[in-house]
């Protein structure tokens, strides 16, 4: 630019700085790198593409491979607007404080290096913060639900959003003052599905939520090819190389069924119900009651705090498929009747109802209704007596038998592990949706396999206490029957020898017949 000045030069350069973020970084900005140390910011293409759309759309949610120096961009993204906007106030908030400080000391770090005529005025810079005098500023703090709230954002950043619990709080508190004009920038590694970051991403692709998605597979990066792929399966393993480097919600996150055999069961069973009835229309059917079949009702009750559903599922116990469920909210009464009328529709159902909490009123209206194939369990837990299913209330106090189902510490662990074996054999076939979303969310919390928050396992819950019953006290009983048989036979045939009798004689036509002498006694009455 010959004859410019140097005043010239600068106006000119800080004009095109002012203009364009790409210009700005690639020109300007010097990084810490882990290996290299201290250089410039050559921007990637999918970096420059990922830097446009910050600028021209107000939210967007970044889906993204590890090691794709995403969080530096929105570092320098967050110092170009901090420098060249007055008042312009930037939050960043992740799990633990420490995460978030890491974005703003690359922050820090961008402006030590920026030219003399770039640089504001700095008013307090330390660790977790960095404040202009021109009224801008980036702070950086942990999650808690009242993070945001009191702040005039100009930019909210959620870094690995989908580890942050409370995240969804926060974003409905900091909503007051984003609505006036400011922006958010959500990124993450996924984390499973069902979760705020997982729901917002669906939204978006979708067009409900007025997100712009951006989502970053490790192949975008140019200095990553399939041995470096290969490396972190290695050392990741397949489910951490899935999270960290393919985007994939599906494979990643703490779920207890393989998300995968959850998609197949979607896509190979799952179908629309033949008819969706009760009063509610929550009572959804695929197959009608077949009267040469046998079937079970497994009930899991609501707690009563409006939080949860009182739940039903009906399969066919010698085929294993699910055949209809209910999900709603009755009061203890109505569900009660509802799962007598339900349980008698379908062949006078064995009906096994979870006995926690307000389960005990449901239970009551059932043996007040004097349904006559309701499940008791022993009340000793070292002992799984359940192959002698009373149906006298009194007959089971005497035995030390309980009505219902007792979910407990010792109980649960076994319930899950059977749905788990169950599922990975595909030995049971499910046919609603509304179970495979509950699946989808259904994970590990610690030792503790429950709903992921803001979620229920209802449905679930039910179908695992029907599948142990249905592994457990059936097959004891059927084992029960069969011996009873046997020794049945033994003594027919004993009878015979002794008696004299023919096979021509009255007995082969009712085996459960034995006769001493000119005595018949029917024995028919051990099978029930």
């Amino acid at each position: 630019m010959a004859g410019a000045s140097l005043k010239d030069i600068i106006k000119i350069e800080y004009q095109k700085c002012a203009g364009d973020p790409i210009y700005f970084m690639r020109k300007y900005c010097m990084i810490q790198h882990p290996v290299r140390g201290k250089i410039p910011f050559h921007l990637y293409p999918f970096q420059e593409d990922t830097l446009t759309d910050f600028k021209d759309n107000r939210y967007n949610i970044v889906l993204k491979s590890r090691q794709t120096g995403i969080s530096t961009l929105v570092a320098g993204f967050s110092l170009w607007k901090m420098l060249f906007n007055q008042d312009f106030n930037v939050l960043v908030i992740a799990t633990k404080q420490e995460v978030a400080k890491n974005l703003i000391t690359k922050i820090r770090v961008m402006n030590q290096y920026l030219p003399s005529w770039l640089k504001q005025t700095t008013v307090e810079d330390n660790k977790l913060s960095l404040r202009y005098s021109n009224g801008s500023q980036a702070k950086a703090t942990s999650a808690a639900g009242d993070a945001g709230r009191s702040e005039a954002l100009s930019l909210l950043v959620f870094d690995e959003a989908a580890f942050i619990d409370s995240i969804e709080e926060i974003w409905i508190s900091a909503q007051s003052t984003l609505s006036t004009g400011g922006n958010a920038i959500i990124l993450s590694t996924p984390n499973g599905v069902g979760n705020f970051f997982h729901r917002t991403w669906v939204g978006a692709e979708e067009g409900r939520n007025g997100f712009n998605t951006i989502r970053l597979h490790w192949s975008v990066h140019p200095e990553r090819a399939q041995p470096w792929r290969d490396e972190q399966e290695r050392l990741l393993g397949p489910k951490g190389a899935a999270q960290e480097c393919d985007c994939d919600f599906v494979s990643s996150g703490d779920t207890v069924i393989d998300p995968a055999l959850l998609q197949f069961y979607r896509e190979t069973y799952c179908q629309e119900p033949l008819e969706k009835t009760g009063f509610d229309g929550n009572l959804w059917k695929w197959e009608y009651p077949d009267y040469n079949q046998s079937y079970m009702v497994v009930a899991d009750v609501a707690r009563g705090d409006g939080g949860d559903y009182s739940t039903a599922q009906v399969f066919d116990v010698v085929n294993s498929t699910q055949v209809a469920e209910y999900k709603g909210k009755l009061d203890t009464k109505d569900f009660g009747n509802f799962l007598v009328s339900l349980s008698t529709d379908y062949n006078n159902a064995l009906l096994v109802v979870e006995n926690a909490n307000i389960g005990w009123a449901v239970i009551q209206q059932v043996i007040d209704r004097g349904y006559g194939n309701l499940f008791y369990m022993s009340k000793d837990l070292k002992y799984v007596d359940v192959a002698h299913q009373m149906t006298n209330k009194f007959r089971a106090e005497e035995r030390g038998m309980v009505a219902g189902f007792s979910t407990t510490s010792k109980t649960r662990p076994l319930i899950i592990s059977k749905l788990d074996d169950y599922l990975r054999e595909k030995s049971f076939t499910i046919r609603s949706t509304r179970l495979i979303d509950e699946l989808f969310t259904f994970i590990w919390n610690g030792n503790r396999a429950e709903a992921m928050k803001g979620y229920n396992d209802d449905l679930v819950m039910a179908l695992s206490i029907g599948l142990w019953v249905r592994d457990t006290a059936l097959r004891l009983r059927q084992e029960g029957i069969d011996l009873t048989k046997q020794a049945l036979g033994g003594i027919n045939q004993s009878v015979t020898q002794v008696d004299g009798f023919g096979g021509n004689s009255s007995f082969d036509e009712n085996p459960w017949q034995m006769r001493v002498g000119n005595q018949t006694e029917d024995l028919s009455w051990l099978l029930k």
